[in-house]
């Protein structure tokens, strides 16, 4: 922080409300507890981002004194909350959580991981606290959104995280499937000002192409958009792959030693030609023989699938294919394709091969679905509510979720959570989701905390390290967010509500050094845990643990082994963060897999292949289906209490092709009912030529009409919940995302 006049001061953090880790200059004026922040704008001399910022990033003043969150602890007595101290809050869950797990056994309690946390700092300590659960019971925002990515990531590079990035800054050519960067900023490709970085793509020459069901802000701003019918992405890209074999193109001159499997994905793309897959896709034969084409030629070329890729019927296949055509092209691994980043906080690789990636280790209760990441399908939470018998889930604890909104027949949910013997909520708010709570636990906000994107760096199209300390001080007698973590985690041991978090924190740091001396190749080999220990005071909490990671990872001092090597220290030294350079090749020693090899055609991936040809002689008739969508000022559904980003014109709307609203009688202003297997909906329309005939589309993250919340403008602007309309019974199966697009409904006048 610097001086900026009298009375003021400026601080530098790094924005954490989306995945493109802009870096934001505040200026703080006033003395002690008046303090409040007057400007926020993008930091000019951030090394990621050079004062790029959205809507969203200069909101923070708003969130951070909005009324509606929560400072204080909540318990429902008589059906109502009531304000109470930390102690009886803890003493609360101590005196009924615990004994359900005792009673029922430890899959009774559940837990559910929302987003957000991916951009918390503190929650390093969530794993700790689901590990002391002991559950099978647990589940993430990651199976309705990502999990797909994971999964082929995982079974083709050896790890969850191993996920190849476009080298956005320096490809000549950009294939983007089911994204929409110019409203989302990016997502699982961590780039700050993403619409910049595609423009200066077309600038310095080269192609920008956009194939998605509607024609989206980034659509508009590409040089091609080709429509495609929602879920068909797979068949899409296999016509791809069949003409990259059929025309002899293929490129493995780079990495061919490093794969695996070359001649089954041969083999597999021999019955998925252009001209078979056209009618399912809507996409016609010469376009993707052109396309293919344009991929194999280009200097260098990059595909990047996200959302609408995954939350499909076949999600993991269409991840998985959009790295088999990086591949095939040369393109994986080199500058300008798609590449690998490889994280300051990361511990240090410099051999191939791993343990490889594992999945299937347990199954959940009612419908037999399989762990993906440790954990299981969200779209069966409501089951294991609903069912009795042993291993029923009679308790939940919420992280920063709200999967009454987010997730599949949200309706279902919504009731199930009714009907629960206990449940805790850390969160900011009371929403659709913890207002079923009987004991909320608040955290700081944003500017009351520390931050690193531990999550997002591991997804970083450069190099960068920035940490950001607190810009204010944390309320009075309010703990951390790691704090909270880490109390309810001794709760769960067994510790009690009044445990000595210090021990617990030390006991955690511990082992963590006592990890990372015990692997050998690590600059810290052989040492002394407790000499370590003692380096990193006087450090606590999660500051604590990410000096230890970045003194131990690729950039790393070791402690003393590389003089010139970065600590928290540096970042501290340097609030506008470290720039580490361009990101560079990491095949193979990148590689976890046992072979130490790209494994291009995995056995399971191999085995679903016959149901996505099956797809192809399904019967077509002309019915409407769902998809979701993004706007710029919108972050899921926690954002929507921020008057400037939700005024002005309607933007809960059902988008419609203006020859399906003549066909189904709605016009544009009108209200119709949108309705599917599980529930239905009304919702005003909006008629535009902007998406493809057969498609109509809800954003996802409204429906803030319902009783109980304390979300004060958001209940004024609720719109409806598009995940009302989603079933609950379709998934992925390789990965066990919902599919929450492509979902068949029907459209009326309401």
């Amino acid at each position: 922080m610097g001086e900026a006049g009298s009375g003021t001061r400026t601080a530098f953090r790094t924005c954490p409300l989306c995945e493109a880790t802009c870096g934001l200059e505040i200026t703080v004026a006033g003395n002690g507890d008046g303090e409040q922040v007057v400007r926020i704008r993008g930091d000019r001399d951030d090394v990621f981002s050079h004062g790029f910022i959205c809507p969203k990033g200069s909101t923070l003043k708003q969130l951070h004194e909005d009324p509606d969150v929560l400072r204080r602890p909540l318990v429902k007595r008589d059906g109502e909350f009531v304000e109470v101290s930390w102690d009886e809050a803890f003493e609360e869950i101590e005196r009924r959580l615990p004994p359900i797990a005792d009673a029922h056994g430890p899959d009774a309690v559940a837990a559910y991981v929302g987003n957000p946390n991916a951009h918390n700092l503190g929650a390093i300590y969530l794993r700790g606290l689901l590990k002391a659960l002991r559950t099978k019971n647990l589940f993430s925002a990651s199976t309705v959104d990502q999990m797909p990515k994971h999964v082929s990531a995982g079974l083709m590079f050896g790890h969850a995280l191993t996920i190849p990035v476009p080298d956005l800054d320096r490809t000549d050519y950009l294939l983007m499937l089911g994204a929409n960067p110019w409203e989302s900023n990016g997502s699982l490709c961590t780039a700050p000002d993403f619409p910049g970085r595609v423009e200066s793509i077309r600038e310095r020459g080269g192609k920008v192409v956009v194939v998605d069901p509607r024609r989206s802000k980034t659509a508009e701003h590409a040089d091609e958009h080709v429509f495609i019918r929602p879920g068909t992405d797979p068949l899409f890209l296999f016509g791809v792959v069949h003409v990259l074999f059929e025309e002899g193109p293929t490129d493995l001159s780079l990495i061919g030693d490093h794969v695996n499997g070359v001649e089954e994905v041969e083999r597999l793309a021999a019955a998925f030609s252009p001209e078979r897959v056209a009618p399912a896709c809507g996409v016609d034969a010469g376009t993707i023989r052109r396309l293919a084409r344009e991929l194999a030629a280009a200097p260098s070329a990059a595909v990047y699938g996200r959302i609408g890729t995954c939350t499909v019927e076949f999600g993991t296949l269409g991840s998985w294919l959009v790295d088999v055509v990086n591949v095939l092209t040369g393109n994986l691994d080199r500058p300008g394709g798609a590449m690998f980043a490889e994280p300051a906080h990361a511990p240090r690789k410099t051999e191939p091969g791993g343990r490889g990636y594992r999945m299937g280790k347990w199954e959940s209760r009612v419908r037999g679905l399989p762990e993906r990441n440790g954990e299981l399908p969200v779209a069966t939470l409501a089951d294991e509510i609903e069912t009795p018998g042993e291993g029923q889930v009679r308790a939940l604890i919420t992280v920063a979720g709200n999967p009454v909104i987010s997730t599949p027949n949200a309706g279902r949910l919504d009731a199930a959570l009714d009907s629960l013997d206990f449940m805790v909520s850390v969160d900011i708010y009371v929403n659709e989701t913890t207002r079923h709570a009987d004991v909320i636990l608040p955290v700081p906000t944003a500017l009351s905390k520390s931050h690193y994107d531990v999550a997002l760096y591991a997804l970083q199209i450069r190099k960068v390290a920035n940490y950001s300390p607190p810009v204010f001080e944390r309320p009075e007698g309010m703990p951390d967010e790691w704090e909270v973590i880490l109390r309810l985690t001794a709760v769960l041991l067994g510790l009690g509500a009044h445990a000595d978090l210090d021990a617990l924190d030390d006991f955690a740091a511990l082992q963590l050094v006592q990890s990372a001396v015990a692997v050998e190749g690590s600059p810290v080999a052989g040492r002394d845990p407790d000499e370590l220990m003692a380096e990193l005071a006087p450090r606590r909490g999660p500051e604590r643990l990410l000096d230890l990671m970045l003194r131990t990872g690729p950039y790393g001092d070791g402690f003393g082994a590389d003089p010139d090597g970065i600590s928290l220290a540096t970042l501290e030294a340097n609030p506008h963060g470290i720039d580490l350079g361009p990101l560079t090749p990491r095949v193979p020693t990148g590689l976890a897999t046992p072979s130490g090899k790209v494994e291009l055609a995995p056995q399971e991936i191999v085995a679903d292949v016959p149901r996505l040809e099956a797809s192809l002689d399904r019967h077509r008739n002309g019915d409407l289906v769902l998809v979701g969508r993004r706007h710029l000022r919108s972050n899921n559904s926690w954002m929507h209490n921020v008057h400037v980003l939700v005024k002005g014109k309607e933007r809960c709307t059902l988008q419609i092709h203006p020859d399906d609203a003549a066909s189904v009688g709605v016009a544009d202003g009108g209200l119709a009912e949108v309705a599917s297997r599980v529930g239905k909906v009304t919702v005003p329309v909006e008629v535009t030529a902007g998406i493809m005939p057969g498609v109509v589309s809800i954003p996802h993250g409204w429906g803030h009409d319902v009783d109980g919340i304390r979300m004060s403008v958001a209940s004024q602007h609720a719109g409806v919940n598009s995940n009302l309309l989603a079933d609950e019974e379709q998934i992925d199966p390789l990965s066990g995302n919902a599919v929450l697009n492509g979902i068949p409904v029907t459209v009326a006048p309401a």
